[in-house]
């Protein structure tokens, strides 16, 4: 029997991405509800419409489907961006502002990242090399927008001063997704964290009056 034809694979290709995205999507909903290790790979083949077997059969393993989640929440965040990549300076800013509004609309995966990103810091959860080289490149990034930022605005800005603010940043961002969900009734999410990163980026070009 012959092989699969290059022409063959590239019809398939479709498909198998749309089966991999239903499990991802399954994903997303079993682990946010009830955390990695209780979360079964059972549940997430009833949910994506397949089996067991064919779930490992597209991520091979729980722990590589678990790194693919985290990775699929990521990517959801950048996909309105034609190079898929953040943007830099002030424009940096305005992204996260939209990425809370975004996951206001979005709680499966944002209930995701909250479990997952919290269960990290267990020794030997499969998550914790993940999560800590995001942070560190997330802060990062966030510096390099401040100091883009100044150079534009021919702003001179302290590198110590921006890197606390970029861990203030994603430590409000984070802690304001924990509290939403615990009571979305009080807690905005957007309007919130549109406050905090507005105020906390303002201070470092525009120092005010220290009150405490």
């Amino acid at each position: 029997m012959a092989g699969k034809s290059a022409a063959d694979e590239q019809r398939h290709r479709p498909e198998t991405e749309a089966k991999r995205r239903a499990i991802l999507e399954a994903a997303v909903e079993v682990f946010g509800q009830k955390g990695s290790a209780k979360g079964t790979l059972e549940e997430v083949a009833e949910k994506a419409g397949m089996t067991r077997a064919g779930v490992l059969h597209h991520f091979g393993s729980k722990q590589r489907l678990l790194l693919e989640t985290l990775i699929y929440r990521d990517s959801s965040d950048v996909a309105d961006y034609s190079d898929h990549h953040m943007p830099s300076g002030l424009e940096m800013f305005r992204h996260l502002i939209k990425t809370a509004q975004m996951n206001q609309k979005r709680q499966g995966i944002t209930r995701a990242y909250v479990t997952l990103s919290s269960e990290s810091i267990v020794d030997g959860n499969v998550g914790y090399d993940y999560f800590r080289q995001r942070y560190a490149n997330l802060r990062q990034d966030l510096v390099n927008a401040l100091m883009d930022a100044g150079r534009l605005r021919g702003v001179e800005v302290d590198e110590k001063n921006a890197a606390n603010t970029a861990a203030s940043i994603l430590a409000a961002m984070d802690g304001l997704q924990l509290q939403w969900l615990l009571d979305p009734d009080e807690v905005d999410l957007s309007e919130t964290t549109e406050y905090v990163i507005r105020s906390l980026v303002s201070q470092v070009f525009n120092p005010g009056k220290q009150i405490l």
